[in-house]
């Protein structure tokens, strides 16, 4: 059985385990840089942070069969402000023409740019090799799980949101877009450039250039990769497109990764996310998705199947167990049809369950 929560110090060294297996910033190899996140983390879901930029929400995936940590996601609450931009390129198309050649090509121009306007940004989905593939579809639990949470707590977050995808790495983790362009501003590793920009935004906004550049001045290698993601990232990226997310012609300046954005209220599982309290247990189920509770064991979900009635829903014992669900809980909730959509939780007739009580006896 697999269930989400939200991370723990406890987690720290399976995590950092974890990070080795991956490249992502957002899960850092360093333990006091992953010390001082878990740490937001907890005093975000505790209720302590009031200030939206400090509201950081680190997820993680556990095999309770193993105890072990095979995943995480987060979600941060605002991602800019006012003296702390978010930098990107803004990718343009630009077309030139010769009518003495009668001919005309379009090039693609790219340009440093910032937004202090503090959209929400779902990240850090990173799930372990092994489980990768599974047949209980972890990869998307971990990402769903963050939409529901949005959904249960839209006061906590931007109108919109968007999401960061990877761009195309060498085998040893080296961005070839920052070899050809970045480090020629910046004498800096991909990865000593990225690091750095956990902690500070100055250097790029002082060393880069802030006009339009040509990307066709590049090595075809490189001009490529502008907008482009991953292999390991295309799963994610078709996931995000069937919720809705579209690409801004914003990429990362590191290693040239799209941005998709979307408006929070638009997102289908935003929207069909909804709570119900804990009634009891059942065996019998009208929906099947993500459910979640805040119990005396902090944040948890999993997916199971629950039955709604009225403003209650009944789980399965085992799923009550596992969330640590104490009766009158408030229980988030999020169903999904047969092919993966969020839809809407129908509830079932309170007199059928009456008349099918009535013939048990």
């Amino acid at each position: 059985m697999f269930i989400i929560r939200h991370a723990v110090n406890e987690d720290m060294p399976q995590l950092l385990k974890l990070s080795r297996l991956v490249h992502s910033f957002n899960l850092p190899q360093d333990k006091d840089s992953l010390a001082a996140k878990i740490d937001r983390s907890t005093r975000a879901f505790s209720g302590a942070v009031k200030d939206p930029k400090g509201r950081e929400f680190v997820f993680v995936l556990e095999d309770l069969d193993s105890k072990s940590v095979v995943g995480t996601s987060a979600v941060y609450s605002r991602i800019s402000w006012p003296g702390h931009p978010h930098l990107f390129f803004k990718v343009r198309k630009r077309e030139h023409y010769s009518r003495d050649l009668g001919t005309g090509q379009v090039h693609v121009t790219i340009q440093l740019d910032s937004d202090e306007s503090g959209p929400s940004e779902i990240g850090g989905l990173i799930l372990a090799p092994g489980y990768r593939g599974h047949p209980q579809k972890l990869g998307s639990l971990l990402s769903y799980v963050r939409f529901q949470f949005i959904g249960l707590h839209a006061a906590w977050f931007q109108p919109r949101i968007i999401a960061e995808l990877m761009g195309a790495l060498t085998p040893d983790s080296r961005s070839t877009l920052w070899d050809y362009l970045g480090r020629r501003f910046i004498n800096l590793s991909y990865t000593e450039a990225d690091t750095f920009n956990q902690r500070s935004k100055e250097f790029i906004l002082k060393l880069f250039p802030s006009v339009e550049m040509y990307i066709s001045l590049l090595p075809p290698e490189a001009r490529q990769l502008v907008g482009k993601v991953g292999d390991e990232t295309l799963p994610a990226l078709k996931m995000l497109e069937k919720l809705g997310f579209t690409a801004q012609d914003h990429v990362d300046p590191f290693d040239g990764g799209p941005y998709l954005h979307a408006q929070r209220d638009e997102i289908p599982i935003v929207r069909c996310s909804a709570t119900r309290t804990l009634a009891g247990a059942t065996k019998s189920a009208t929906h099947t998705g993500v459910v979640s509770c805040m119990g005396d064991h902090g944040f948890r979900a999993m997916r199971s199947a629950f039955e709604v009635t009225g403003s209650n829903v009944r789980l399965p014992a085992k799923s009550i167990e596992a969330l640590g669900a104490a009766p009158r809980t408030a229980i988030g909730l999020t169903a999904f049809d047969k092919t993966g959509n969020a839809v809407a939780i129908r509830s079932s007739s309170p007199s059928k369950r009456t008349r099918g009580a009535g013939k048990s006896r």
